[in-house]
């Protein structure tokens, strides 16, 4: 009888690029992890006229935020404190990618955005990046061809919206080369012949919505489909890190050439094999050839990576003000609620209300153009959290799409991507204020007749205070007080116009 040793190693392909990622070797953090009551007074402090309320769900965000800091584990290869997931025991990539998006808020009190070195420091020498890492023990929870390893690859969005806040350039040039390989990656192991990609229920972060056709498990199997969410989301890794070459002098690179050329090729393709021009929606694609029709909020993220061509744009977008369909009392369920699986307790990802894809779609709404439809959806789902937190003093995982109520099942005391809603939805999409650090300049969209603002708003190495006093009408020209350091530019923006206008320097 012959005895075969398998070599690990063997079965790896070996990415130049993972050889340049600074994470691999880079000694783990010794800092002693900041508590909320030390470092209350760095963070942003919004002010709302009338709604302690949600001031008060905004600093059981932050405090519960600062209660899950993590010490970087040289021993299990962490290698930045970081902000647990605060679910399993383990640390979640699709959690991540969307807890740094408030993160970046607190970064003079914590560095959040450093939760993802983790990630990178994690990388196999072929570029994967494991989804769920262990805190606790050596290992990571799937093996890396394991169906549901790996995904949503969201990470190089979360690290560019951390730029827009920061400008940080540094962080851009240690990031691209272990966000290219991981991209790369996943067109080697996760496409179908024609480059379209596939995932499962667990990979894609929408659990158990029932996308697959008959025959195939909910939530392991990629059941031979191509999952539109997956095939957008790397068309919008590859558009953002494009940018990102740009910026840090690898524009030239033959990787970022095939970038550019997916973009091209992969766009084409959802839009002429994903779309459905009845119901002006985009599928997933069974293995039989037919679109699955089920309208899952996945299909968003196709405003975010701005694929869609303008005569297909309004009718794709009347959905989420359709009533029978995504504009439920607490909007937006992550199933539209004219599916057979629809539950108005919200299903886990049945219709729940989740803070991450609300977020994703306020986003792709602002980047073309429907600001009153974003503050409608922010406000809406700002007002439901509100109230759920004003019974039940706590923020929740999901909540549920029919009444103010959590969502069946949900975690509780969930910061946790829930604190996307008191923070980050909050200074962005109900108060209005849009940071663009590398054009050195805020937008604030003044909606509200109320004073509102933040003091100690961070924006690249400053800290302004904004607020704009209360108004009689929308038509009446806002009144803001902008103080800081230096006289950073400021876009007000109301129902009959705008003006510019600088901070004043602080006393």
């Amino acid at each position: 009888m012959i005895n075969f040793r398998i070599n690990q190693d063997m079965t790896y392909s070996e990415s130049p690029l993972v050889k340049k990622n600074v994470f691999l070797n880079m000694p783990a953090e010794i800092a002693a992890l900041p508590t909320y009551d030390e470092i209350a007074r760095l963070l942003p402090a919004p002010v709302w006229q009338g709604r302690d309320d949600v001031i008060a769900c905004h600093d059981f965000a932050w405090r519960t935020a600062f209660g899950n800091l993590k010490a970087a584990n040289a021993e299990f290869h962490f290698v930045s404190n970081y902000i647990d997931t605060a679910f399993n025991g383990c640390l979640f990539m699709w959690d991540s990618s969307f807890i740094v998006m408030f993160g970046k808020y607190g970064t003079r009190a914590f560095n959040f955005q450093k939760t993802l070195d983790n990630f990178y420091s994690h990388q196999h020498k072929d570029g994967f990046i494991c989804r769920e890492l262990c805190e606790y023990e050596h290992g990571e929870h799937f093996a890396r061809h394991d169906p549901s390893s790996t995904g949503p690859n969201i990470l190089a969005w979360s690290e560019w919206e951390y730029y827009c806040q920061t400008g940080d350039t540094r962080r851009l040039e240690m990031i691209f080369d272990p966000l290219l390989a991981y991209h790369l990656w996943l067109k080697e192991y996760r496409t179908w012949r024609d480059g379209t990609y596939w995932s499962t229920g667990w990979g894609c972060g929408m659990d158990n919505q029932p996308r697959q056709e008959k025959g195939y498990e909910v939530t392991f199997s990629h059941g031979h489909m191509v999952w539109v969410d997956a095939c957008i989301q790397q068309v919008l890794s590859a558009k953002i890190l494009v940018q990102m070459a740009e910026i840090v002098g690898r524009d030239n690179d033959e990787s970022v050439l095939v970038l550019k050329e997916e973009i091209k090729n992969l766009t084409s393709v959802i839009n002429d094999t994903l779309w459905h021009d009845g119901d002006a929606f985009y599928y997933d694609l069974w293995r039989n050839g037919e679109l699955n029709r089920v309208k899952s909020v996945g299909a968003y993220w196709s405003l975010l990576a701005d694929i869609i061509p303008k005569e297909r744009l309004e009718r794709f977008v009347a959905h989420l003000a359709n009533e029978k369909e995504f504009n439920r009392p607490c909007r937006i369920p992550t199933l539209s609620a004219d599916h057979p699986s629809y539950r108005e307790d919200g299903g886990y990802w049945c219709g729940g209300v989740w803070a991450p894809t609300n977020y994703m779609v306020l986003k792709g709404l602002e980047k073309n153009g429907y600001h009153d439809l974003a503050y409608d959806i922010a406000r809406n789902c700002l007002e439901n959290v509100a109230a759920v937190f004003r019974s039940d003093a706590t923020l929740y995982e999901n909540y549920a799409p029919e009444a103010a109520s959590k969502g069946e099942p949900a975690q509780r005391n969930f910061v946790g991507w829930s604190g996307l809603f008191p923070i980050s939805i909050l200074y962005e999409y109900v108060f209005g204020i849009h940071p663009f650090a590398k054009e050195g300049r805020i937008v604030w969209d003044v909606r509200l007749l109320e004073e509102h603002g933040v003091k100690n708003y961070p924006f690249n190495d400053l800290s302004i205070d904004l607020v704009c006093r209360e108004r009689a009408t929308e038509e009446d020209e806002p009144t803001v007080i902008a103080v800081c350091e230096k006289p950073v530019e400021i876009e007000v923006r109301y129902a009959k116009g705008s003006k510019i206008m600088y901070a004043s320097p602080k006393p």
